[in-house]
Order: C-alpha cells, then sequence, then structure tokens
C-alpha cells in the first residue's frame, strides 16, 4: 500500500513540477499590455467594438463609460440590446444620445438555430464598418491606452487574433478561493503559450477582449459558425486556429477589468450553462476532468495527512512523505503566485484543495443539470440538448 501511494505521489509531483516550470517560462513569454507602447495617432486602424447586453443595467453605465472615453483616434462601439428586460436598453439609448460613437440595435426575437449571444453579436458584427473588430462584454472595463497598445501587440507581431487576460475583480474569502483556482487550472491547463505556435492545435478565445480582423472573422465563418456554441469566445478561437490565422494571447491584468459574477453561489449559478459545454457535452468527459481535478489537488493532501497521522520506518517512508511534500507544496506555491498577480494574499494558496473540491463540484452541477434538464437555459431561453451538440464547434 505504501509502495503504490508512493508512487502515485511521486507522479504527481512530477507532473506538477514539469507543467509549472513549463507555464512558469511560457506565460512570461506572452505579450504584456503594459510593455507595449500605444501606436502613433497616424498610424491607428478603425476599430468596432462589438459587444451583446441582455439586463445588464447594473453593471453597464460602469462599462460603457469605459469604452467611450478610450484614448484612440477613430473607432466606433457597437452594442446589441438582447431582448432584455429590464433598463438595458434605455441606458443603451441615452449613452447614444450623448455620443455619436455608440450605435445601438435592439433584438426583440430570436430566430431558431441560434443562441442569443451569438446572435447579437452576428447582428453587431453586421453594423460595424471597420477591418478590426473586437468582441468584448456588457460588463468589461478598458484603461483609456487600451485599444492603442493591444493594435501595437497585433500589429507588431503580425497577428489576426489576439485575446487578453483580464483581472477578475474578486471579493470576500469564497470568491478568492474559487477564482484563484480556476485562474491557475485555466493558465495552467490550457497552455496559453503554445497559441502562437502554428504547429499546436491549442487555441485561446477569452471574452472580456478578442481583437480580430475583419477578414479572418468572415474567412472562418464568425458567429454564424458559432450559433449554437455556449462557449462561443473559446470557440472563435478554436475556428480563427483551425482556419491557418495567426492567432496570440495578452495579459491585461492593468488594462482589462471585469467583475464576473458577485459571490460563490452566483459563480457557480452562472457556469452552470458552461462547464459541461466545455466538455463538449460528453459524460465521459466530464467525468474525466473531476477525477483529474480530485487526483492532483486534492488526494495528495490527504495522502500527505495520513502519512503524517500514520508515522512509519524506513527509507520508504521518507521517499512518501518527501513526494507528497511534493505534490503538495508545488501547487500551492503556484496557487499563491497566481493569488498574488490576481492581488489576493499568497495565503490563499493554502486554499488550495478547497478551489479543487469547488471546480469539481462547478463541474458536477454543470453536467448533472443539464442532463436532468435535457438541455440549458441561457438568457431565458431553452436549449435543447440535442440541438446544442449539433452545434459544436
Amino acid at each position: 500500500m505504501l509502495l503504490i501511494i508512493t508512487i502515485y505521489l511521486g507522479l504527481v509531483a512530477t507532473l506538477w513540477a514539469i507543467q509549472s516550470l513549463r507555464a512558469a517560462v511560457g506565460m512570461n513569454r506572452l505579450p504584456h499590455v503594459e510593455r507595449f507602447a500605444p501606436l502613433a495617432k497616424d498610424r491607428c486602424p478603425r476599430i468596432s467594438i462589438i459587444f451583446a447586453a441582455r439586463d445588464e443595467a447594473e453593471k453597464l453605465p460602469g462599462a460603457l463609460a469605459t469604452l467611450l472615453a478610450l484614448d484612440y483616434p477613430d473607432y466606433e462601439v457597437v452594442a446589441v440590446d438582447d431582448r432584455s428586460s429590464d433598463a438595458t436598453g434605455r441606458i443603451l439609448d441615452d449613452f447614444a444620445s450623448r455620443d455619436p460613437r455608440l450605435r445601438v440595435l435592439h433584438v426583440t426575437s430570436l430566430p431558431p438555430g441560434w443562441l442569443g449571444k451569438p446572435h447579437a453579436l452576428h447582428l453587431g458584427l453586421q453594423a460595424s464598418i471597420a477591418d478590426w473588430l473586437i468582441f468584448t462584454d456588457a460588463d468589461v472595463h478598458f484603461a483609456p491606452d487600451l485599444l492603442g497598445r493591444g493594435m501595437a501587440i497585433a500589429l507588431q507581431q503580425e497577428l489576426d487574433h489576439l485575446s487578453l487576460f483580464a483581472k477578475m475583480e474578486m471579493k470576500g474569502f469564497w470568491e478568492r478561493v474559487a477564482m484563484t483556482y480556476f485562474a491557475m487550472g485555466f493558465a495552467i491547463g490550457q497552455e496559453a503559450w503554445r497559441t502562437i505556435d502554428p504547429r499546436s492545435s491549442t487555441y485561446i478565445g477569452i471574452g472580456a477582449f478578442q481583437l480580430i480582423r475583419r477578414n479572418a472573422y468572415e474567412s472562418v465563418g464568425g458567429h454564424r459558425r458559432l450559433a449554437m456554441e455556449v462557449v462561443d469566445d473559446m470557440k472563435l478561437g478554436k475556428l480563427v486556429k483551425r482556419g491557418g490565422f495567426r492567432s496570440q494571447v495578452g495579459v491585461a491584468l492593468n488594462h482589462v477589468t471585469v467583475r464576473w459574477h458577485s459571490g460563490l453561489g452566483n459563480i457557480i449559478r452562472g457556469t452552470t450553462k458552461n462547464f459541461f459545454a466545455v466538455a463538449g457535452f460528453r459524460l465521459w468527459y466530464a467525468c474525466l476532468q473531476v477525477v483529474g481535478v480530485l487526483v492532483m489537488s486534492v488526494l495528495p493532501w490527504i495522502a500527505l495527512a495520513w502519512l503524517v497521522l500514520s508515522p512509519g520506518h524506513g527509507l520508504l517512508y521518507w521517499v512518501a512523505l518527501l513526494a507528497a511534500a511534493g505534490a503538495v507544496g508545488t501547487p500551492l506555491i503556484v496557487h499563491a503566485a497566481t493569488a498574488i498577480v490576481s492581488e489576493c494574499s499568497p495565503l490563499y494558496g493554502l486554499t488550495h484543495p478547497l478551489g479543487a473540491l469547488i471546480l469539481s463540484w462547478m463541474l458536477i452541477r454543470s453536467t448533472a443539470v443539464t442532463l436532468w434538464q435535457g438541455g440549458i437555459v441561457w438568457r431565458d431561453t431553452f436549449y435543447p440538448l440535442q440541438e446544442l451538440r449539433r452545434g459544436l464547434v
């Protein structure tokens, strides 16, 4: 038994060490927005910023104000009110009446074969005029110099598509536990640094900020190809990469900010529609994800506790204890580093197994609810599972 535990802990410690080192090197190579000077005003191409909003009256004014205060000479904002039942439409119209750079479309019905958000973004695209597009969300805040710096990255690196990691605003203990673990897992698991490599199948699309050439977007089919995709942001990155275009991911923690969900309960409920979709609505893959999280982030802590509480003797015991220290210590350090980057206390590294348990529950809940309902409810509309599976990219 001790031998099996030792081998398991050794494998986990080795995997964490290798992937953490790769992530440290790879993430540091990503372009950081603040390291690029904004383009000269006479070199700035026209940009269309497009977003969809549904019942965003609370968050929309603050976010929209930042979009209309950008230090960029030539851009427009196309906002699509997607069947809102609150004051979203009125807020958009009020802003538009005071700033001609904002154009507002109002959607009153959803045609068959479309999810609400992809449909709204598709309409926004049709109303836009620029050769460069930015897709974002209605609750995202942009720094004034973001566009100039983002375009500098795109032009200097000859990109067709650029996604940016945003700063997630977190409040309270449980939000920080969940979100710092999620951020760490996404950064390491998705291997964002491989996106730029044309030989790699890795792709990234981040809903808070996606800059894309119009010709590349139209060439891959745009949101018409993503009509029934729940994770449309990630899958836009997939289409771009699969289309042979040059895609990259950057870091903009000081330039793009979003308050995702308020409170742990809302985080869990808000991702119910997403996580089973990320697994491609495949039960076996969702189960594999849960097992992977538990094996890598929870069981090593249990094994370490067992070893400490049941002290043994001999070389094998000390090797097992050393392996346990590596299997627990390495992810703790990585989690603490992620917390620091997220402007949280490094002590949140100690919450690593708690974050893993929360993510596991989110995966299980999303899978169970989607299968029980036979589909998902998004923006007050029900979409059957069979249609969602047919629409996967």
